[in-house]
């Protein structure tokens, strides 16, 4: 056997051997065992919010499979700021931590990256479908209902216009400004059902006769409140 094979082997060996003692010690006593492999290894800082864990590496690994959800779960299943409102409830099922919450890039920058798809990968998941392209596995209402600039007349489908990447539609252009049919997807706001619009409003544009659902009368596509006639009206 030459040298170079008894090299070899020896390399082999101490792989090997770090390979199987290394977890061993963590699986036993923690990171903190081995506090200079913890600092070898980790590629980066936590941030300010994880900070406090940052030598215990077993509080969200688990050896062999990374980051456990089970882990997260047990130290933010409680958060009743979270749960108690409408666009962060899911986090309740979502049994999925990784695919938004990235940790080790720094102190100064916050863990969060919003990821439609990934939601999208787990509700399929979860409904027991093959994994999806487009968010129709997701219900946007549960999340955005608070939030729904087309104020529910426009239904609960957000999938048929908007797609996972981003919120504007590529392909949308405003009717001419000649349309007649502004109210199909504008919602008066509601000093218009008020004596407000009746005294004011319809005075300043000078139409007295003005409708609420006739906003053509009145309003131009440029903006809401450039009024025709008058021009950039501020109202209040």
């Amino acid at each position: 056997m030459t040298i170079g094979r008894i090299l070899v082997g020896l390399a082999v060996a101490a792989i090997m051997a770090v390979w199987i003692l290394v977890p061993t010690a963590i699986y036993r006593s923690g990171s903190a065992a081995l506090p200079a492999f913890t600092r070898l290894v980790t590629p980066g800082p936590l941030s300010a919010s994880h900070a406090f864990v940052e030598a215990s590496c077993e509080s969200c690994h688990a050896p062999h499979r990374g980051v456990a959800a089970s882990r997260c779960i047990a130290c933010h299943a409680d958060n009743a700021a979270l749960l108690a409102r409408q666009p962060t409830v899911f986090h309740a099922t979502i049994g999925d931590c990784r695919g938004c919450h990235v940790e080790h890039f720094g102190r100064d920058r916050q863990p969060t990256a919003m990821q439609h798809d990934v939601l999208n990968a787990v509700a399929s998941r979860q409904a027991g479908q093959a994994e999806r392209a487009t968010q129709s596995a997701l219900d946007c209402a549960s999340c955005h209902g608070t939030k729904d600039r087309h104020i529910g007349m426009l239904g609960r489908d957000c999938g048929a216009c908007h797609e996972l990447t981003q919120w504007t539609i590529a392909a949308f252009r405003h009717p001419s400004p000649r349309s007649t049919d502004c109210a199909q997807c504008h919602q008066p706001p509601p000093s218009h059902y008020m004596g407000h619009f009746h005294m004011v409003s319809r005075m300043i544009a000078g139409q007295v006769h003005a409708q609420v659902d006739q906003c053509h009368l009145c309003h131009q596509t440029t903006a809401w409140n450039d009024i025709k006639g008058v021009g950039w009206y501020k109202h209040h």
